[in-house]
């Protein structure tokens, strides 16, 4: 992907999707992208309110449709007034899951955006249950945005582990925030160190191993910047020894990053799950937006 073309907001109409829905104008705004901003009203919910209501089926539905619908234009004149696009609406009803997707094949959007949920003990379900299903399943990218969204994003943190998507998250980070600083991040650990501990091998012998390790690193993330067609001089590097969850989120406060760009699988046997051990850590924790990609690079 070389330009964002389409973008899809999808919002419950709460207060965290109005977030979303504010930097997918601010993004699209800011290269004349085609703005889609859609809710859906899940039947379940429209089942609910026809029990608490001694009215039909049809003047329930009715009622909540014009409410939803004055939200949604109330929502999309104040995105226009502050950021100048003029949504396009979709509002239906049925499985939410289902209609998002419907929907982003129909108008084959380049990225999603949703808002995440949740505060203190809450932030350990992840992100709002939409959303979380909707990231499990997509192969678009998805923007989780838990910021508001006041100005384009600055300094986005990328981490890499070299494999396949690590080069579509670097692309993907260019085209969503192209005026913004890169840092490049790579988290390693010497394979079975605490074995070779076991095993005798002093600190000094450990040390040159993680030496290598990190020429070693450092060498493909020049790589990886030449074939993602970056000069040497817009990309900070950082080659960091340690567990990737915990120097991901500590980079994205040192780094002072407002935007975290992962691939949703990576290497190794624990990222083969549907989302990766690490991604959903860092969906969890971070304090700032974080933009998953599920692709590899086109050869």
């Amino acid at each position: 992907m070389t330009t964002l073309r389409t973008i899809l907001a999808a919002t419950d109409l709460s207060a965290v999707a109005r977030h979303a829905a504010m930097r997918a104008a601010l993004t699209a705004g800011g290269r004349e992208a085609r703005l889609s901003l859609q809710h859906v009203v899940s039947v379940g919910a429209m089942d609910s309110l026809r029990q608490l209501f001694s009215a039909t089926q049809a003047e329930v539905q009715s009622r909540l449709m014009d409410e939803v619908r004055d939200d949604l234009h109330r929502l999309a004149a104040d995105l226009a007034a502050r950021h100048g696009v003029a949504p396009e609406l979709q509002l239906s009803v049925g499985p939410v899951l289902a209609e998002i997707a419907s929907h982003a094949d129909v108008i084959d959007a380049d990225l999603l955006v949703m808002g995440a949920r949740g505060a203190g003990f809450m932030r350990e379900l992840l992100i709002g249950s939409t959303t979380e299903r909707v990231l499990r399943k997509t192969r678009r990218p998805l923007l989780v945005v838990k910021q508001m969204a006041h100005e384009a994003y600055r300094r986005v943190l990328v981490p890499v582990d070299f494999s396949p998507r690590a080069l579509a998250a670097l692309q993907l980070a260019t085209v969503v925030a192209p005026q913004a600083d890169i840092v490049l991040l790579h988290a390693f650990e010497v394979p079975f160190e605490g074995r070779l501990r076991l095993a005798g091998v002093d600190d000094q012998a450990l040390t040159s191993l993680r030496a290598s390790a990190k020429r070693q690193a450092l060498a493909r993330m020049g790589e990886l910047i030449v074939k993602a067609g970056l000069g040497e001089a817009a990309v900070r590097r950082l080659v960091l020894h340690g567990d990737a969850s915990s120097l991901i989120l500590e980079q994205e406060q040192e780094q002072d990053c407002d935007l975290i760009v992962i691939g949703k699988r990576g290497l190794g046997l624990v990222e083969e799950m549907l989302l990766g051990s690490v991604t959903k850590h860092v969906l969890a924790q971070s304090a700032g937006d974080v933009l998953v990609t599920d692709r590899a690079a086109a050869p």
